[in-house]
């Protein structure tokens, strides 16, 4: 075998180590009958929020209400998702939504 199919198969069992370890190493960690530690359950209460408020500041740093669009796009899609999250409260719908008006946005309307 060559080196770089050497190479290439250790990568892959590498990539297969790391996903395996990431699936099964919380029930290793916190099986069935074992109490979840406070800390735990205190991260996956504010995780994804948190989760969420760093993709939407990343999302929306570039912006530049100085220039043409100003921001327009982002805007409406950002009001678009607020405005069905609270008239629906489902996740899925609001962010799809959003995500479409989004990109009809910025390829279709503000060209």
């Amino acid at each position: 075998m060559s080196a770089e199919v050497i190479r290439n198969l250790i990568i892959i069992a590498m990539m297969v180590a790391a996903t395996m370890l990431t699936r099964f190493l919380p029930f290793l960690l916190f099986p069935a009958g074992k109490k979840t530690p406070k800390y735990i359950t205190y991260l996956g209460t504010t995780l994804p929020y948190a989760t969420i408020g760093l993709l939407v500041v990343y999302c929306l740093k570039n912006i530049n209400f100085f220039a043409s669009p100003f921001g327009l796009p982002e805007i409406i899609a950002i009001a678009v998702i607020v405005v069905l999250h609270l008239w629906r409260g489902n996740s899925l719908i609001s962010i799809g939504a959003g995500t479409a008006v989004y990109m009809l946005m910025i390829q279709a309307v503000f060209k």
